[in-house]
């Protein structure tokens, strides 16, 4: 007990924010019902609670349960997502599937930033480049959402940060430090100005972190500016940011490793050296610019586009290599929407596309402790993802909603090496068959709703996968695709007191892309055959004390819930046969349950506990993680002085003190699958909102 309180000293946090902050906006007040929020994925503009899609909605309060350091346990609490963290600031994240293509980076999923895409053509998302104080909502489409959003079997994330229009002339500014362990410690400075026409936001971060384990620092600084401006008929909005993120890389250890130092980082071998000796870590420089505009023609049409350019400069000294990589992308797409004159909700009918270009300059050399040794590979490749869909929408009843959406989809890969003389432009062409997305929801009574879906999921090749570490082009590379089918119910029960979300889902992949190793641990993709992916997930919230006059507390208890028994129906390696064997990096099921609860005198507690259970680290399952149960707290407490806000909170994560590795490395050369999380730590602080 004596050390914990000298740990929970070490890790005071020291935070002063200076938001405005309506009265009404205190952290005992609830945002607006689940049930009541209306969606835009799928440009649905209707209820969640009647929308037909697996769709899962997270807010400012869900974040605000948590550290402010990341967003990663709050997307945690969603059944179907999966979140990982190999060491700060390095991510990984699947819906409803394995980890299988993701042995670092996000793939296989599409993130959308305040409605532009932030995937690029290549299939990869850098999610770490964006602080989560740019962060208000995120909207999470589960499966494939081939209908509007183009290729892909993972799901669709809609990450936006709402700056709302004040009809009166308003200047805010807010400045944040932060501090806690590990080395953690942030700033972060706000500046918004206002009207009932305009509004602009310029925000300036930085992180820093020394991590848990060694070889483990992070280091990020970034600046973004948003604005938007709208006159009678357009809406326009505009951002740009540059982020400047420096990580170290500790790399994967063994079991034996992990029970003796959880803290090392990857240890040298006879043949290969430590990750402390490589110097092995990430920089990424990146300037992003977007610009959008929604104009409203009359009332029953509308024409939304968006354009966006990046340029990114990535530097990677490995193990086994050293990549430098210089990347261009650029983005543009149109909607149109039509839409019925008298009830804008009986029809409507969408029609757009979207096109992405990537432009990857990939030098690899030898990695001589951390400084730049031969070349090994000087490589050009151009990437063009386009899709064009349609997606019409009907409600012939009051009860009835109809979807209906095809998408086709091309993935277009050129490389050429440049070291090789004469060597032509290699090209891969990867082309779709119509991916159509079927939806219906119908209204078993006013509050429960029962929704089904029909799709198509079709996902080609990363660039990281085409073209690996390894150096080498693979042309012949598959797509993987398969049919998702699904049933759901949703809605509340008992006079609000019950939320509920359920689903039960059949997906059928063919061509699965899984991660291979060679001798000197580079890494290469092949089609792995095919997999059977069902399962059930599970959400449902309960208000046990709901806020009024005569009562000046609330608690609600919240518990999600996903199964995931995922198999491999086809798939052998030489003489290895792995039909029915779990798919690798999956876990079986995870269970998530919170108590919140909150008083009108400014007292909030939140405790979050995460079940997860054990997880296949090979594709013949003969070495599992072990599961674990992380335990995560928080108190705080609210004061008001003349018209400000002030927040004094605390937090403990891991309570139970767990050795466990939140991301691991599968099929890993040398039994090194291991990457350990932190033990037992806490933070402190304080919070002013002046208004």
């Amino acid at each position: 007990m004596h050390s914990l309180v000298l740990k929970m000293i070490s890790f005071f946090v020291l935070m002063l924010s200076c938001n405005i902050m309506k009265a009404q906006d205190t952290l005992f007040n609830n945002d607006l019902p689940l049930k009541d929020v209306v969606v835009t994925a799928f440009n649905a503009r209707v209820k969640w609670k009647e929308t037909p899609a697996a769709l899962s909605i997270l807010n400012k309060k869900a974040f605000m349960q948590f550290s402010p350091a990341s967003i990663l346990p709050a997307l945690n609490l969603v059944s179907g997502v999966r979140m990982e963290e190999r060491s700060p600031g390095s991510y990984r994240l699947s819906v409803r599937g394995s980890l299988l293509r993701s042995p670092f980076g996000i793939r296989n999923v599409k993130v959308y930033w305040n409605n532009i895409p932030f995937s690029d053509a290549t299939g990869n998302t850098y999610l770490n480049l964006i602080d989560p104080s740019l962060i208000s909502q995120v909207e999470i489409a589960k499966g494939p959402a081939s209908s509007m959003y183009g290729a892909g079997t993972g799901g669709v994330f809609l990450f936006n940060q709402d700056i709302p229009f004040s009809q009166e002339q308003k200047q805010t500014a807010s400045l944040a430090l932060t501090g806690g362990s590990f080395g953690y410690n942030q700033q972060q400075f706000q500046l918004i100005n206002s009207n009932a026409r305009f509004v602009s936001s310029l925000q300036l971060h930085r992180l820093q972190s020394d991590g848990y384990r060694d070889q483990s620092n992070l280091k990020r600084t970034g600046i973004a500016w948003h604005s938007a401006f709208k006159t009678d008929q357009h809406q326009f909005k505009s951002a740009i940011f540059y982020t400047h993120l420096n990580y170290q890389t500790p790399g994967g250890i063994t079991s034996a490793q992990m029970l003796v130092n959880p803290r090392l980082s990857r240890q040298a071998t006879p043949t290969l050296p430590s990750a402390i000796e490589q110097k092995a870590s990430i920089q990424n420089n990146t300037i992003w610019v977007g610009i959008q505009d929604d104009y409203q023609i009359n009332q029953q049409q509308i024409i939304k586009s968006f354009v966006s350019f990046n340029h990114t400069n990535f530097t990677n000294p490995f193990i086994t290599n050293y990549e430098k990589r210089n990347e261009l992308n650029l983005s543009a797409g149109i909607q149109w929407v039509i839409q019925s004159k008298l009830n804008t909700n009986q029809w409507k009918w969408i029609i757009g596309s979207e096109y992405l270009v990537n432009e990857s300059a990939i030098k690899n050399y030898t990695n001589n402790r951390g400084v730049v040794g031969v070349i090994q590979a000087d490589d050009i490749v151009y990437t063009r993802q386009g899709f064009v869909f349609s997606q019409w929408s009907f409600k012939p009843t009051q009860k009835l909603l109809l979807n209906a959406g095809i998408s086709l989809n091309q993935q277009v890969y050129e490389f050429k090496s440049l070291l090789a003389l004469n060597q032509p432009l290699l090209s891969r062409k990867i082309q779709s068959p119509i991916s159509p997305r079927i939806t219906l929801n119908y209204s078993l009574t006013s509050n429960l709703n029962l929704y089904g879906i029909i799709a198509r999921g079709f996902s080609a090749p990363s660039l990281a996968e085409i073209r690996p570490s390894d150096g080498n082009f693979y042309p012949t590379l598959n797509a993987e695709q398969g049919w998702n089918t699904e049933i759901g119910m949703k809605g509340n029960l008992f006079s609000n007191q019950v939320l509920i979300d359920f689903s039960f889902y059949s997906f059928q992949l063919n061509n699965a892309i899984v991660r291979r190793n060679d001798l000197n641990g580079n890494e290469y993709f092949i089609n792995a055959g095919a997999t059977k992916q069902n399962g059930l997930e599970l959400m449902i919230k309960y208000l046990l004390v709901h806020p009024s006059k005569e009562s000046n507390y609330s608690i609600d208890f919240a518990n999600s819930f996903s199964y995931q028994p995922y198999q491999f129906t086809n798939y052998q390696q030489g003489n290895a046969v792995f039909d029915g064997n779990p798919i690798t990096g999956v876990p079986k099921y995870i269970w998530v349950s919170s108590l919140n609860f909150a008083h009108k005198k400014g007292w909030t507690f939140n405790i979050n506990a995460n079940l997860t259970s054990k997880i296949s680290l090979n594709d013949a399952a003969t070495v599992y993680a072990e599961g674990y149960e992380l335990v995560q707290a928080k108190l705080s407490k609210q004061l008001k002085w003349k018209q400000q806000f002030f927040q004094l909170f605390a937090g403990v994560d891991n309570l139970f003190n767990q050795t466990y590795s939140l991301g691991n490395d599968i099929n890993a050369v040398g039994n090194r699958y291991f990457n350990p999380a932190p033990l037992r730590n806490g933070y402190m602080g304080i919070r002013i909102n002046l208004q």
